[in-house]
């Protein structure tokens, strides 16, 4: 199979040869193996694990996101992902991920706060408040 994982604007993970893929989903653990029918899930956040053709595992903290399965193609597109093969290293990067995206959040209120602030003195400057 073909894994592909994608975060907005950037292709994260594209793999070929994929054996399996396990993923988080709304109802539980959910399996994919190279015959399985096609099909969506929607995600939840947690671990995407993977096997290449080598048997060797590997591993993706996904955020919420979506699942489709289409022939041998698996695409899995979630707004925050972090790849990593060992879990412990995984959960030290997806950390400094989440500390980062904490900070562009708090940027992203403040500026999204002025531009609500100026559109009301812009309002109010018309008379309609």
């Amino acid at each position: 199979m073909r894994l592909q994982v994608t975060v907005p604007g950037e292709l994260l993970l594209d793999q070929t040869g994929v054996r399996r893929v396990v993923v988080e989903t709304v109802s539980g653990s959910f399996g994919i193996l190279p015959h399985r029918l096609d099909c969506t899930a929607a995600l939840v956040p947690g671990v995407l694990e993977w096997e290449d053709g080598a048997g060797m595992v590997h591993h993706v903290a996904v955020d919420d996101g979506v699942l489709v399965k289409v022939a041998d193609k698996v695409t899995v597109a979630v707004r925050h992902a972090v790849a990593g093969d060992e879990l412990a290293t995984l959960q030290t990067s997806l950390s400094q991920m989440l500390a980062g995206l904490d900070d562009e959040e708090r940027q992203a209120r403040a500026v999204l706060a002025r531009l609500e602030s100026g559109f009301i003195r812009q309002f109010r400057k018309i008379g309609h408040v």
